[in-house]
């Protein structure tokens, strides 16, 4: 029987030991968090910000929901989801990375959007059972080290019919494009990084991470085994991305 500390998983493409993704990950997301939103921009053409406002369109949260972002990073998702929940409803921005939290905590303050900021790892939410009406997570879930523990967390504090909404880079469904999209990928967006946030490896990172993120199908089934209903998924960008969502019974 392999001992915890004998454990690996994957860093992009290299195999790490199980304790050392997180900091991994970490130093990653510290290093781009000032250059984050602009890279967004230029490595999508824009094009995230389209996602993001269709995942949060899309979700069903409504005036007065609890509304928990997970990996929340720089606020995108929190910035949509406030006027959708209201005065009688809230929204709290949870991430590990404190340079990521800052930068949201202080996007949206210039906005004077209220919401709760937290310091917190997604696989151990320090929040009570049944504590939100709805979790979203967009592009954070392929960083985690555990993605099924992080599941069952968000399941765990999800109320009764709350819903779990994933919004993530996913497999690419047209066959014809996948050699341009992997040019791009391990080619263009390096180079990107390295010109714009002055960071080649971090970006060469991401594209990695992409790759090894389990696919539709395969997060269709991680949903339901940590216990989710009425599960199901919609690309978006030919399955450059995809919308997963689920239900707590």
């Amino acid at each position: 029987m392999k001992r915890d500390s004998d454990k690996t998983t994957h860093f992009g493409y290299r195999d790490v030991p199980v304790e050392a993704k997180q900091e991994l990950v970490g130093g990653v997301f510290t290093s781009v968090a000032d250059r984050y939103d602009l890279m967004n921009d230029v490595m999508s053409l824009g094009i995230h910000r389209l996602w993001k406002r269709h995942f949060v369109a899309t979700s069903r949260v409504r005036a007065g929901d609890r509304v928990l972002d997970l990996a929340g990073g720089t606020g995108d998702i929190a910035a949509l989801l406030g006027p959708r929940v209201g005065a009688r409803g809230s929204v709290t921005v949870a991430d590990i990375n404190p340079a990521m939290l800052s930068r949201g905590r202080d996007r949206l303050l210039d906005r004077g959007q209220a919401c709760d900021f937290v310091q917190a790892d997604a696989e151990a939410l320090p929040f009570r059972n049944s504590s939100f009406d709805a979790i979203t997570i967009a592009f954070g879930l392929r960083n985690l080290t555990d993605i099924p523990r992080a599941l069952s967390d968000a399941h765990r504090v999800l109320a009764p019919g709350g819903r779990m909404l994933i919004l993530e880079f996913s497999e690419l469904r047209a066959a014809a494009l996948r050699p341009v999209y992997d040019w791009y990928s391990f080619k263009v967006l390096p180079a990107l990084g390295r010109l714009v946030a002055r960071d080649e490896a971090s970006y060469r990172y991401l594209a990695e991470s992409i790759r090894r993120h389990p696919n539709q199908q395969e997060l269709l089934e991680l949903m339901r085994a940590a216990g989710f209903v009425d599960c199901g998924h919609r690309n978006l960008t030919g399955g450059v991305v995809a919308i997963h969502h689920g239900v707590k019974a």
